[in-house]
């Protein structure tokens, strides 16, 4: 199989073509860098089955050879991060929005190409039902609160995957990724386990937004990568939405002393209010679960790894990488 990846560079977009090389297939990846690293790439170079492009997948000139010659796409290239949206308000719409329109128009036209879309939990809003399903309703804030463009971009996406595959027949699935940690996220578009363990093993505050008591479920890349995968090669997948993530929880204050604790830190655990961190009227979600019995029932979705493991697993990536702690540091100093 020739598999692209778009934003392939990003975090979760190399453990994906790092899982896809190791089954065999091609993997081409489509990256900007403007949140991806070439640090994340760099050892699968050598691989005789793996390229890439540094480029942007607004380039229609760019885009079309790279999708006329792949089998499968995986559409993981987006303005992400709650920082990152409300810091480059304009070109966040456009990425998300003509991007997504642009990838499934040359799928179309370039003979009906499998797409498997990347969208979020953010789709769900502030809805208070819990755990989400894929077909519950949507609760968005108003749009004077720009925290609430995001969610809105990725419906957008969702509704012209769905109308793409509805009216022209083309194949798409869409994924609803649910909090995703391991090794290669950063922390500094709001990420919050990564950033919670580089303040700590610098000795920085660990900064917590709000009080603390919001509740989040955290899954390990490498399950969220290999369910990814297996939707996107089961007929039954196609034309659906799923949920993808875990359903262990934990408060944000709770994990920020457990990270504390794992790192045997002396930072302070200092608390934020939202308007602080990001804009004047900010709202966040209490809790967010999601509902993985859809994606169970195909594929027999299950994570693996339980969320102390991922924290170790991070922490030991950032000790081992001295260099990117210390990018990180410098980062921290300029914000």
């Amino acid at each position: 199989m020739r598999a692209l990846i778009t934003g392939g560079g990003g975090f979760i977009g190399s453990h994906l073509a790092e899982q896809l090389l190791d089954q065999g297939s091609c993997v081409h990846i489509i990256d900007n860098l403007s949140t991806g690293q070439m640090e994340n790439i760099n050892h699968l170079k050598s691989q005789a089955r793996f390229s890439y492009t540094i480029g942007t997948i607004m380039n229609e000139k760019t885009m079309e050879p790279l999708i006329e010659k792949a089998d499968t796409i995986y559409h993981l290239a987006a303005a992400v991060g709650v920082k990152l949206i409300i810091k480059e308000q304009i070109e966040s719409l456009m990425t998300n929005i003509q991007g997504m329109e642009q990838i499934l128009r040359l799928a179309h036209q370039k003979g009906n190409k499998k797409v498997i879309i990347a969208s979020t939990s953010e789709i769900y809003g502030k809805n208070g039902s819990i755990p989400y399903r894929e077909d519950a309703d949507r609760l968005i804030g108003p749009t004077t609160k720009f925290r609430w463009s995001y969610s809105t971009t990725k419906a957008v996406d969702e509704y012209l995957a769905l109308a793409y595959f509805r009216e022209k027949g083309l194949p798409i699935i869409i994924v609803r990724l649910f909090n995703t940690v391991g090794p290669r996220q950063r922390g500094r578009y709001g990420m919050v386990i990564p950033c919670f363990v580089k303040q700590a093993l610098l000795g920085e505050p660990i900064t917590v937004y709000g009080d603390g008591s919001q509740r989040r479920c955290f899954a390990y890349v490498e399950d969220v990568v290999e369910g990814i995968i297996a939707l996107s090669r089961h007929p039954g997948a196609v034309g659906e939405i799923f949920n993808i993530g875990s359903t262990e929880e934990i408060t944000i204050e709770d994990l920020a002393r457990k990270i504390k604790k794992l790192t045997k830190s002396a930072s302070k655990i200092v608390y934020i209010p939202y308007e602080e961190a990001y804009e004047k009227g900010f709202e966040d979600m209490p809790y967010r679960m999601p509902d993985i019995t859809k994606i169970n029932k195909l594929i027999g979705y299950h994570p693996k790894v339980h969320l102390e493991e991922m924290l170790l697993r991070t922490i030991e990536y950032f000790q081992t990488h001295p260099e990117t702690l210390k990018r990180e540091k410098e980062i921290l100093v300029r914000s």
